[in-house]
């Protein structure tokens, strides 16, 4: 529900607030004040575009803010969930339009996209009307209308799981066909791949220790002669060897360690060296002693790494990856062996979810064409009682191509119209004028309209061209729509106004220098005066008064004299 509205340098307002509550609320004001100027702006604040012209001359910017209640509005609290907005049960939108011709868009505060404010704003508010923002013309709203107008909704949402299950089943079929054209070439190459895997078998490890071994028989002669070399000097060298010097240093120093205490600890710490080199020198007699020199080994060696280097090359990885490549190979040959009998059981699982979808859509377009039969026939006596006589509306529940069908349903569903006698219906957007399609809008909210209809229903001059007893009727469907629904309800007529259960007067006030649009919620006496005023013309006499006060009397007939009724426009 729309609870405040605050407007700031729009038009010719400079700054107005309103509040609003539930039911019908009337505005009306004499020619030319500005009463459409409202619906202006809570189009503006719903994500309409705008230029600069609907600045207030001499301003800097327009700015307007509509707040709204969202509890028990499940579209809106979801949407603002989905994108992480806080609410606390309110919304508010707010729309900035400055001179230099850029719009900004807030929601609760946080700047948004036009085209995420009016998707927001499609859940709050409906604008009826002569304006661009007439969502009976469309064709998903006409489908939504029809839908919510017999409570559709299980059989909705069985035709959209099917869909769903339908699509996800068909895009894996499509991969799983994509992936079956090139099988036979790719089952023979994954065959070669593997047998070349196979033959050459390689483990994981293999590379780094075959490299390792490699070069160490690469370098057989130095690694042979710096062995020799190292035995010579510690050990077995004639004239003088490292061996020999420290044992003859050893036996020294126990010597002077019984000569001098001082000297005590030089025999453990040669005693200690003595037995790390001769440990050393075993270690490095018995590698020279097992040293490979196997040139046909080498050879191997050489022939092995550069057959799995080669193998790695052609796969793009690297030579310690081939244990994992053949594992991934292996993987993929048998999906594909497997490949044909998937493909039988997609089909037959797609079948199932075909027939499934299908039988959804039949129970949900014998539904629909149920409903479209009840509610052509409820609008068509609503729009003959609201001015138009002879007037048919028809609800077309037509069967789509397979290939259009999806998440709503296999059927176009159309709402035509005959405005007058004689005349075939045709489309709704086509045919009918500004004043008519207030009226068929009023008419199939009336009789469309359930618990979950719209929080916020607006309807801009829906009774263009009719007065008298049409008036009247008019004015009582408007009212049984706002014991449903919020209502505003901009009017020229009496007969509706008297039917609000709150009425705003527009006022345009002039000092000379400026121009400004004034808006000012009615009490019970004000209410008097303003459809006196409307019933007589701008000399309001008591006899005027007393028929104001009648006609707002509850349980009173809402007729007008026609004879003093003067029909005021925007």
């Amino acid at each position: 529900m729309l609870v405040h509205i605050q407007i700031r340098d729009f038009a010719i307002i400079d700054a107005v607030e309103l509040g609003l509550g539930p039911g019908l609320t009337v505005l009306t004001g004499e020619t030319g004040a500005g009463k459409s100027i409202l619906v202006d702006a809570l189009l503006l604040a719903s994500g309409m575009r705008a230029g600069t012209e609907v600045i207030r001359h001499g301003a800097s910017r327009a700015e307007v803010s509509a707040t709204f209640t969202i509890h028990g509005n499940e579209a809106a609290s979801a949407w603002l969930a989905e994108q992480a907005i806080d609410h606390d049960g309110e919304c508010v939108l707010r729309r900035v339009v400055s001179a230099d011709g850029r719009s900004r868009a807030y929601i609760n505060g946080q700047t948004m996209p036009l085209q995420t404010l009016r998707q927001l704003a499609e859940v709050l508010l409906d604008v009826h009307g002569q304006m661009e923002f007439q969502s009976l013309v469309r064709r998903a709203a006409q489908r939504e209308l029809l839908d919510q107008s017999a409570d559709h909704r299980q059989l909705q949402n069985l035709v959209a799981q099917c869909w769903r299950a339908r699509s996800a089943l068909l895009e894996e079929r499509e991969r799983c066909a994509a992936t079956a054209q090139g099988r036979e070439t790719r089952l023979e190459l994954l065959r070669h791949h593997l047998h070349e895997l196979e033959v050459m078998e390689p483990k994981p490890g293999e590379i780094e220790a075959l490299s390792e071994e490699r070069r160490r028989l690469s370098q057989h002669g130095r690694l042979a002669s710096g062995a020799r070399e190292i035995m010579l000097l510690l050990r077995e060298a004639e004239d003088f060897n490292a061996e020999q010097a420290l044992a003859r240093a050893l036996h020294l120093a126990r010597g002077l360690a019984q000569l001098d205490g001082r000297c005590e600890p030089m025999p453990g710490l040669m005693e200690e060296s003595l037995i790390c080199l001769r440990e050393g020198i075993d270690t490095v007699a018995h590698y020279e002693s097992n040293l490979d020199a196997d040139p046909q080994r080498l050879e191997w060696l050489e022939q092995r790494l550069a057959a799995l280097e080669s193998i790695a090359r052609k796969h793009r990885v690297e030579p310690g990856e081939l244990p994992l490549l053949r594992l991934r190979l292996e993987e993929e040959h048998r999906q594909l062996e497997a490949l044909e009998i998937s493909l039988e059981r997609l089909d037959q699982r797609l079948e199932t979810a075909q027939r499934a979808f299908q039988e959804a859509c039949e129970r949900l377009s014998a539904a629909r064409v149920a409903a479209a039969r009840r509610l052509s026939r409820q609008i068509t006596v609503l729009m003959q009682t609201l001015g138009m006589p002879g007037g048919e509306l028809r609800i077309d529940v037509r069967p789509l191509p397979t290939e259009a069908q999806g998440l709503h349903g296999a059927d176009d569903i159309e709402f035509l119209v005959s405005a007058n006698p004689g005349q075939p219906p045709k489309s709704l957007a086509k045919v009918a004028s500004g004043g008519e399609l207030s009226r068929i809008s009023l008419a199939i909210q009336v009789a469309a309209v359930q618990n979950d209809a719209l929080p916020c229903l607006v309807f801009d001059e829906v009774d263009a061209g009719i007065g008298g007893g049409v008036a009247e009727i008019v004015g009582r469907q408007l009212r049984a729509l706002g014991e449903r629904a919020q209502v505003l309800c901009v009017t020229h007529l009496p007969q509706v106004a008297s039917q609000g259960h709150a009425h705003v007067r527009v006022t345009k006030l002039i000092d000379g220098k400026s121009t400004r649009t004034a808006l000012r919620l009615l009490d019970a006496e004000e209410r008097v005066e303003e459809i006196a005023r409307m019933l007589g013309g701008i000399d309001i006499t008591e006899k005027a008064r007393a028929h104001a006060a009648e006609m707002l009397r509850p349980g009173s007939p809402k007729k007008a004299k026609t004879g003093n009724a003067k029909k005021t426009r925007l």
